[in-house]
């Protein structure tokens, strides 16, 4: 008879999120023919219910799942050149931003996230319209909207769920895909995956700003667009997101004699890698071409493609607007953790602990009890005539 309402989409997205490359590859875990896998997906047919047990044990997510419509953008996933990364890495990274726009949603009934502060700055005009001194100029007004100055921006990912960005932070399982940019319809919202993968601050920082770039340069960008200009969009993305993070104005004034050294000495300051400055430079046509492929082969020669100097002298920042609604909800008594997993979620409690940067075992940790004070002890104290004792520090 198969389950009414099964949604043959879900079943696809928890297979990516598994990283099953495939279907047969799923029968067999299922001790099923791929044909009716295949069957299932393309919605065909749908499973009884004993084969959706058993999909739900085997996927780790509740039955529930499969009876949900998929959350899905019209708009496009904005990542970097996939050339040499599996299918099935990729199509992991798109399952788990599909969650995170999931959970997000779930979390905004119950809360307010902060506001969308993103200033249109096209004004009506297309990407492509766009010069390099355009960016220059775009990422300096987004610096004058969000009054952070002109000097180094300590931390990007803060800043960008101040402005309205909802941000998680993932193992991706590979060193080649870095981050994610994703617009959702229900709340116009800018939704960014970021990778954990080999991380460090400087890396973090231009990562999000990258994304960033996207979110606000080319938000009303098609897929057929995306396909057919992913060099040229990328290539936007990575100067406004270096023009952010080194303002032309200020950054490029630091520089007294382009080095490795004063690089390093930089890096200090402006929290940025070596290499990004290096390009930097080249983009603002204050380091030649020939001298930037010199800097780029002493780069090389001193390992440092593999890890900087100060790459492990800041902690890693981490994002906070999805882990603190979901204690808000919990501390608050709204709901408990066992209402939200048996009510709103239908993924596995790991799963939502990885997409919301909660602890892990954060859902089977016990809720502290609220304690309060006896109700006579405000009492008992003001209306004391003992005055305060006044401790003298001794002098040397």
């Amino acid at each position: 008879m198969g389950t009414p309402g099964f949604m043959p989409e879900r079943l696809t997205e928890a297979r990516a999120a598994r990283r099953i490359a495939s279907k047969s590859a799923l029968a067999r875990l299922l001790s099923v023919n791929a044909s009716t896998v295949a069957r299932w997906e393309d919605g065909s047919s749908s499973p009884d219910t004993e084969a959706l047990t058993a999909l739900s044990d085997v996927l780790r997510v509740r039955r529930e799942f499969f009876l949900r419509p998929i959350y899905d953008s019209a708009r496009p996933m904005f990542h970097r050149s996939l050339a040499s990364t599996l299918v099935r890495d990729i199509d992991y990274q798109h399952a788990q931003m599909r969650w995170l726009h999931e959970l997000s949603s779930i979390l905004q009934h119950y809360v307010d996230f902060p506001a969308i502060d993103i200033p249109d700055v096209l004004e009506g005009s297309s990407y492509k319209q766009l010069r390099d001194e355009d960016i220059e100029r775009i990422a300096l007004d987004l610096r004058s909207h969000w009054k952070i100055g002109e000097g180094p921006c300590t931390d990007v990912v803060a800043l960008m769920e101040r402005v309205g960005f909802v941000i998680s932070t993932i193992e991706m399982g590979t060193s080649k895909l870095d981050g994610l940019c994703s617009w959702s319809t229900a709340e116009d919202r800018p939704h960014v995956l970021l990778a954990n993968d080999k991380m460090s601050f400087p890396r973090r920082q231009m990562d999000a700003a990258h994304e960033m770039a996207h979110a606000i340069l080319h938000k009303d960008v098609t897929v057929a667009e995306l396909k057919q200009n992913l060099k040229f969009i990328e290539t936007q993305a990575f100067r406004l997101a270096s023009a952010f993070l080194m303002p032309s104005t200020t950054y490029s004034h630091e520089v007294s004699r382009p080095s490795l050294a004063s690089f390093l000495s930089l890096k200090d300051r402006w929290r940025v890698s070596i290499k990004a400055q290096i390009k930097r430079l080249s983009d603002l046509e204050i380091v030649s071409g020939d001298h930037q492929v010199e800097l780029y082969k002493l780069y090389s020669a001193k390992g440092w493609s593999r890890e900087e100097p100060l790459d492990r002298a800041w902690p890693v920042t981490e994002p906070r607007v999805l882990k603190d609604a979901m204690e808000v909800i919990v501390t608050s008594g709204i709901r408990t953790k066992a209402d939200l997993l048996a009510v709103e979620f239908t993924m596995s409690p790991g799963d939502i602990e990885n997409v919301t940067n909660l602890p892990a075992g954060w859902f089977a940790l016990k809720s502290g009890e609220i304690v309060q004070l006896r109700s006579d002890i405000e009492r008992r104290h003001s209306n004391s005539d003992q005055p305060g004792v006044v401790v003298p520090f001794a002098r040397k």
